[in-house]
């Protein structure tokens, strides 16, 4: 029986593809399989990776814009033009179904692409100084100044557009970056790393550096970066604010995200719209589709078109065109969802579906008569579980989403254009989505939290304003 070779991806320093002591082997989620090896950085490159990133700097934030927009461009067609193995890869070492990877693929380089238009203009502006008798003749120019070495963390369940909106933004200010991979799944990004190596960036403006999570605390204190960008969990992510010390810290953290479905939506539309809300990736992303509020009047027929959907998808091998649900990350996420589950019920939830485990899968599951302090409602459940609620009145179910720790974004159907505008003054959310889901996005719009579900936005226009710096030139003109 002939061996499988396992291939090693060494790790990005300084521009140089370097190995070091500590092999990191990345399995399969589906199989359990080594599907390839990296290398968690030490101490000691650790510290090469954090002085090549300050020392790229100098060189990053005297480019020019036509220059960061022409790498960002090579990036995005780099990745288009290797976007199949690229996904495959992606499939492999996270779990995430083929078709998803594609598209993941395709949002990083439209992610890239859109950084280059972004870096062509930014600008500032002119402000008239002369309000007041002694600045008669003065006027004041703004500009945006890159602000600094930035320290990127990007998380498993998108383990390439994620790291792309750190990445893309941190070129397009004129920011060297080191980016700190997820363990689970790190080759994906590495792979990429080849492609922006190859762009014409200056050596040592991306590093790309796995290494354990102690070490990367000791990335998060270091004064030398300016910036810390962290995609999480709450609880690592407010821990990490606490001790980032003077550096600007910019969250996307987790969330429960709230659906309403109000009594005059499309149903048809909001069940199937769900369904994949609810259960893409197996659940696991920050937006995913968790706690649902339909009317009273049309909550019967919306839990049959919504079962239907469930119990339609399919569950199986990730690099199956036809696969809809894949597997969860590891273990521990399967038993943690499997515990959530069965204490749910004990507290009196009912199972309309699913509620089981399946080896490496848990199956799509929708659960009524919900408390709200189980744990599957009032916590962020990073699974395939949805939970389904009635309401009376509109403000009720404005009421029920917001009672929750965490403001992510949230999802309202209805045809009542009054409803919409309410939801959108009244919901404690950073994105109000009307006629789809909490998981809609598209990387160039703000996304981000409130409450404990993050600080700043993402989205390359205002990434880069995070990233950069308002600078005022005040100007006499009378000598």
């Amino acid at each position: 029986m002939a061996t499988t070779m396992i291939h090693t991806y060494p790790i990005l320093i300084g521009g140089i593809w370097k190995e070091g002591r500590e092999l990191l082997d990345v399995t399969s989620p589906a199989t359990g399989e080594v599907v390839g090896r990296t290398f968690q950085a030490d101490a000691t490159l650790l510290e090469e990776a954090v002085q090549a990133t300050v020392r790229a700097f100098e060189v990053t934030r005297k480019l020019p814009a036509y220059e960061r927009a022409a790498i960002l461009r090579t990036i995005s067609e780099g990745i288009s033009t290797q976007k199949e193995a690229i996904a495959r890869l992606m499939v492999q070492e996270s779990g995430k179904p083929i078709r998803d990877c594609r598209v993941e693929t395709e949002r990083a380089a439209f992610t890239f692409r859109q950084a280059a238009i972004e870096a062509e203009r930014i600008g500032g502006e002119v402000i008239p100084l002369d309000l007041l008798p002694g600045s008669k003749g003065r006027v004041g120019i703004t500009r945006r100044v890159p602000i600094g070495p930035v320290l990127g963390i990007s998380p498993f369940n998108f383990p390439l557009n994620l790291a792309a909106h750190k990445i893309a933004p941190a070129i397009a200010a004129g920011c060297s970056i080191l980016l700190k991979p997820p363990s689970a799944d790190p080759l994906t990004m590495l792979t990429v790393g080849r492609i922006i190596a190859d762009s014409g960036v200056p050596a040592g403006a991306v590093n790309i550096v796995p290494t354990s999570r102690s070490l990367g605390d000791t990335l998060v204190q270091d004064e030398r970066f300016k910036l810390l960008t962290f995609t999480g969990s709450m609880d690592v992510g407010w821990r990490m604010k606490a001790v980032a010390g003077k550096k600007k810290v910019v969250l996307e953290l987790g969330g429960n995200a709230g659906v309403i479905v109000d009594k005059d939506a499309d149903l048809e539309v909001a069940a199937r719209r769900i369904s994949t809300g609810a259960f893409s990736y197996a659940g696991q992303t920050c937006i995913s589709v968790q706690r649902v509020y339909v009317h009273e009047s049309i909550a019967d027929q919306f839990l049959t078109r919504l079962q239907a959907n469930t119990e339609a998808l399919k569950l199986g091998d990730p690099l199956e065109e036809a696969t809809d649900v894949g597997p969860m990350i590891d273990e521990k996420a399967l038993t943690r969802t499997e515990q959530w589950v069965q204490e749910a019920v004990h507290e009196g939830a009912q199972v309309v579906t699913g509620g089981k485990r399946e080896g490496h899968f848990f199956q799509p599951t929708i659960l009524t008569n919900v408390k709200r302090e189980s744990k599957v409602c009032s916590r962020e459940v990073f699974a395939p579980i949805v939970d389904v609620f009635t309401f009376h009145d509109f403000d009720e179910a404005l009421k029920a989403v917001n009672d929750s720790n965490y403001g992510l974004q949230a999802g309202v159907f209805t045809q009542n254009l009054e409803h919409a505008f309410l939801a959108f003054n009244e919901l404690e959310v950073g994105g109000v989505i009307i006629n789809d889901i909490s998981s809609y996005r598209i990387d160039h719009m703000p996304y981000g939290g409130v409450k404990e579900s993050g600080l700043g936005r993402e989205g390359l226009k205002y990434a880069i304003e995070d990233m950069t710096e308002l600078r005022l030139m005040a100007l006499n003109g009378v000598l």
